[in-house]
């Protein structure tokens, strides 16, 4: 009787696959061994499912909200355009100075300039100009830096200062809950507006980033109380009471099981409120409040503007259309992460 023998075909427990063929003289284990390591090759982990890519989330965007994302990558990236225009390349790059009037004497050609107040749109000038001869759409790109500013700085403030302390309190509850959220209360207490513009006045020197970091500061008890909410949904999760229970340090569960739990939620609530922090830093301008003139911004855009509103309406119309589509664009992506993310919340 030969030596050679060969295993019927068997039922793998991977997956349902069968694993048919062995090699003359193999052994049966090496044999399923074998057939279990090729089937496993490649496959992701259980339990640990594969994140989406940038690309899969904005293919699964309704059609709204994938528009909305254009727009907030444009002015992002026109913003910083702008930026790097002004402090990186001289104004060498093609994009006019925000403060140059067209129709004044310039030194270096001793000539005059040849534009002309509130212009129409131009292949110059592709907004036209406002009453001082400047390019609006210069003035629109540098003022989409001083809201992308301001609108970045109260997200780090809300996400790194209300964020921590809103999981904090959530988490370990007892005094300190009690202590932080007073003072958190009592900031809320203050009417949003006079608070801000008594800050203003505190530090007079209007400075982007002095009203960056006033804004900031007036966000944090919003971010405390979404991100404590959430810290106490998940402190009484299956993964987290497993934790204690073997012994685990408070500030590892806190760091390791907690925070990254409550930051997509964070994430998604600083695009919505991003938008208000735009809009207040808009109406701040209006009111000759926000930063020193002549810095663009939308707000004192259309404050300047609207002297003229009789002459050339559109002076007025493209600072606002910029931050209105702007406002609506973050309140639309905001909506979809957080939908996206009481969806991901539901399944741990």
């Amino acid at each position: 009787m030969s030596d050679d023998f060969e295993l019927p075909p068997t039922e793998s427990a991977v997956g349902g696959r069968i694993a048919t063929g062995v090699v003359h003289g193999e052994a049966p284990d090496t044999a399923a061994s074998r057939s279990i390591e090729s089937m496993t090759a490649g496959s992701t982990p259980p339990g640990k499912p594969k994140r989406a890519s940038l690309w899969q989330v904005f293919r699964s965007m309704p059609i709204l909200v994938k528009f909305a994302a254009i727009w907030l990558v444009g002015v992002v990236g026109l913003a910083i355009y702008a930026k790097l225009d002004t402090s990186v390349f001289n104004g060498s790059l093609p994009l006019q100075d925000p403060n140059l009037q067209l129709n004044n004497f310039n030194a270096a050609t001793g000539e005059f300039g040849t534009g002309e107040p509130i212009e129409g749109p131009s292949a110059s000038n592709w907004l036209g100009t406002d009453a001082l001869a400047r390019d609006t759409f210069a003035r629109i790109a540098h003022g989409a830096w001083v809201s992308l500013t301001v609108a970045i700085v109260s997200v780090l403030f809300g996400i790194v200062v209300g964020g921590f302390l809103g999981t904090l309190v959530g988490f370990v509850r007892g005094r300190t809950e009690t202590m932080i959220m007073s003072v958190i209360d009592v900031i809320l207490a203050f009417p949003a507006l006079v608070l801000l513009l008594a800050l203003v006045a505190i530090f007079e020197v209007r400075d982007l980033l002095v009203i960056s970091g006033v804004i900031g500061f007036l966000s944090i008890p919003a971010y405390t109380r979404v991100a404590r909410a959430n810290s106490l949904a998940i402190s009484n999760r299956e993964f987290v009471l497993a934790a204690r229970s073997i012994g685990t340090k408070q500030r590892k569960i806190l760091f390791r099981e907690i925070f990254p739990n409550v930051l997509p939620t964070l994430v998604a609530y600083a695009m919505v409120a991003s938008a208000f922090v735009i809009v207040v830093e808009g109406a701040l301008s209006f009111l000759g409040l926000s930063v020193q003139l002549p810095t663009s911004t939308w707000g004192n855009m259309i404050n300047q503007s609207r002297r003229d509103i009789k002459i050339d309406v559109w002076q007025v119309i493209w600072p606002s259309m910029a931050l209105t589509l702007t406002v609506l664009s973050l309140n639309q992506v905001g909506d979809f992460f957080q939908k996206r993310n009481a969806i991901r919340a539901s399944s741990l």
